[in-house]
């Protein structure tokens, strides 16, 4: 049963590392545009999944939201309110760095996003670092320096989408909904609740009956194909696979995401930016070195 869970979050984070195919193919858009289409799907596919297989779920996260102390239940809706909005963020400078910059830079940011999120987590929560990770966190930084010498503008977004993925994350442990599925609707409700009065600003000034079949049938797939199914997939895996496991198996996605950009798109690379991808994939995986491993070295 393991190897199926194994097998799952492998291929979510395979499907992850292809949506810059079909973001590529929407490039002629607004970024804004994709963004607004793509939450509004995501959102209404999982509202859908929610009522229709997942209502006991849905109805326990409410009745369980109603018992909490007024305090905490603001407090639970300000995380809910700005976890949305990260996530927004997030897939906007995402989508935007992928069709009118690179794919690389988009990959580097999510080799970066755990190694942030530690230092972060470190930072804001006190949360412990082994030795190990405090020198991959260096190493991580060094090769920033070394990739802001030759593509200063790519590292800066690299930043941005590893920093608001990284808040993310840090402000969702603050949440006490246990059931990610539902959590993530709410989130998505959320950010869609605050996108929907700016649709001009989003938009570019693209009219709906402007918008082309193309785009509705990509915007489609991507929410459905490259969201909610890798979604489902994941959550599947966490039944029985560790969450450091799942960070591991994390890599994968941008790992996928640079052969993309190799091979499928020819994007080229400068002596700094190789150098700097190197470097944090060695950070990567001595952050990763279990710590019976880093006690033999010590």
């Amino acid at each position: 049963m393991k190897t199926t869970h194994s097998l799952a979050a492998i291929a979510a984070y395979v499907i992850w590392g292809f949506l810059s195919i079909p973001l590529k193919l929407l490039s002629s858009y607004p970024s804004g545009l994709i963004l607004y289409f793509r939450v509004a799907a995501a959102t209404l596919l999982l509202a859908l999944v929610a009522g229709l297989f997942r209502r006991k779920a849905s109805v326990r996260v409410w009745h369980e939201w109603r018992t909490l102390p007024t305090r905490e239940r603001r407090r639970l809706l300000w995380v809910n309110v700005l976890c949305g909005l990260f996530l927004a963020t997030n897939w906007l400078i995402f989508i935007y760095v992928i069709n009118h910059i690179n794919i690389q830079t988009g990959s580097f940011a999510y080799l970066i996003c755990p190694i942030l999120t530690a230092l972060l987590g470190n930072r804001l929560l006190g949360e412990h670092l082994r030795q190990n990770q405090w020198v991959s966190i260096v190493l991580g930084g060094l090769s920033c320096v070394i990739l802001a010498t030759g593509a200063l503008t790519n590292l800066l977004f690299s930043l941005l989408i590893a920093a608001s993925y990284a808040f993310y994350l840090i402000i969702q442990r603050q949440s006490t909904v246990k059931d990610k599925m539902v959590l993530l609707t709410l989130q998505l409700t959320v950010a869609f609740v605050v996108l929907a009065p700016f649709y001009a600003l989003f938009s570019g000034g693209t009219a709906v009956a402007a918008i082309g079949y193309d785009f509705w049938l990509l915007v489609i797939l991507i929410s459905a194909f490259f969201t909610v199914l890798p979604l489902f997939l994941s959550l599947f895996a966490l039944q029985s696979l560790t969450s450091g496991t799942m960070g591991i198996l994390m890599y994968i996605n941008p790992i996928v995401n640079f052969l993309v950009a190799f091979i499928y798109f020819r994007e080229q690379s400068s002596w700094q930016q190789l150098v700097a991808y190197a470097m944090i994939g060695v950070a990567v995986l001595l952050y990763n070195l279990p710590e019976r491993r880093v006690r033999q070295y010590a």
